[in-house]
């Protein structure tokens, strides 16, 4: 690995730095390295920081001793370490402002599919939730789409073992390194996926599970889905709070509703009644929010609504490339639309997701349509 490498590990294992703070401190200085090598003087007047936090910077020696005992131990393992703008990183995760800046993959697995939905629910799954669960992965394997859970007893694992058994990647976020498995008795599940997605973390080898990660697991599920379906949520816990989470993102939500006297199905009644979540009645209910049953004329369609609505930044962008020929290099785009390019990523990714604008080799960018 580059030597910049170690000071992005470094820089996410700084205590009581979140994800915010550290993407605002590598947009000021640019890398890790420069963050990590910077006087507590220059530190103290970034926003968010102050004197205090940035006393936390002083002992880098000790944090960059860490990184390198993980990367090697990484490497051992056979586990990817992704920074949060590499060319691997998960697109779907870049504009959701607390994604993590590193995280930790293991498998043959492919963090940027074509389709992704996210399939979650209650530990203490019923047999209606069990074979629901069943009935939704066994519908998505026609669209290819590549399963994203949790791993958890009941419905998470569940997800996991029809994806497996449809042929369907899946991907399980743990609330661990990914030298352990949490629940052990998912790991036979666990290895299996490896073959065919593969298990991702923001926590390093080394790190076991604890109660204080399960929710900040659940945000990267959200992120990673194009939608979520809740099969079966309790009144608390973290199959609602994937939910919530999913819709704070701006992602298509479904719930399928249960009895009005079942624990388990009190989440996802609340999810609807809060109109937080559509009513999922059938697969074809996320193929119709996600387009995925237009063909050309119809998507051609949908993009010029796309285009009609756009607001703000996101329109001075695309008119900026309709007057230079449709393709841009992101330094002349930047130039010319008066975006800083720190922010200009986030928003040309944004556009890509909805699917605006293409990247291209050389960081040039094109309208499609």
């Amino acid at each position: 690995m580059n030597a910049e490498k170690r000071y992005q590990v470094a820089l996410s294992l700084v205590p009581g730095i979140g994800p915010i703070v550290s993407k605002q401190l590598i947009n000021h200085f640019q890398t890790a390295e420069a963050v990590l090598s910077a006087s507590k003087g220059k530190l103290g007047k970034i926003e968010g920081i102050g004197t205090k936090l940035s006393a936390l910077f002083s002992n880098s020696d000790a944090l960059l001793k860490r990184a390198d005992d993980i990367i090697t131990q990484s490497k051992l393992a056979s586990i990817s370490i992704l920074f949060h703008g590499d060319e691997n990183y998960p697109k779907r995760l870049i504009p959701i402002p607390d994604a993590p800046i590193i995280l930790y993959a293991k498998g043959n697995i492919d963090l940027n599919p074509e389709k992704s939905i996210g399939v979650v629910g209650t530990r203490k799954s019923t047999k209606y939730g069990l074979e629901t669960t069943d009935k939704i992965v066994g519908s998505a394997q026609s669209n290819d789409v590549t399963i994203m859970s949790g791993l958890a007893y009941g419905i998470d694992v569940k997800a996991h073992e029809c994806a497996l058994e449809e042929g369907l990647p899946t991907i399980g976020v743990l609330a661990c390194g990914l030298d352990h498995v949490y629940p052990a008795g998912n790991r036979h599940v666990a290895k299996r996926m490896l073959a065919d997605g593969g298990l991702v973390s923001e926590y390093p080898i080394g790190t076991k599970a604890d109660p204080r990660f399960f929710p900040a697991r659940n945000r990267i599920i959200a992120g990673l889905s194009d939608a979520l379906i809740v099969v079966e949520a309790a009144k608390k816990g973290g199959a609602l709070i994937t939910g919530n989470i999913a819709h704070g993102y701006d992602k298509p939500v479904f719930a399928v509703p249960g009895q009005l006297d079942k624990s388990n199905s009190e989440g996802c009644n609340q999810l609807i009644r809060n109109m937080k979540a559509s009513i999922y009645t059938g697969f074809e209910d996320v193929i119709e929010a996600m387009n995925w049953d237009l063909d050309n004329s119809e998507k051609l369609l949908v993009l010029t609504s796309k285009l009609e609505k756009l607001t703000g930044r996101e329109k001075t962008v695309v008119d900026t490339l309709l007057k230079n020929g449709q393709q841009m290099k992101i330094d002349e785009l930047s130039w010319q639309s008066q975006i800083p390019l720190n922010q200009l990523a986030s928003i040309l990714l944004q556009l890509e997701f909805d699917g605006l604008i293409k990247p291209l080799p050389g960081k040039e960018y094109r309208l499609e349509g």
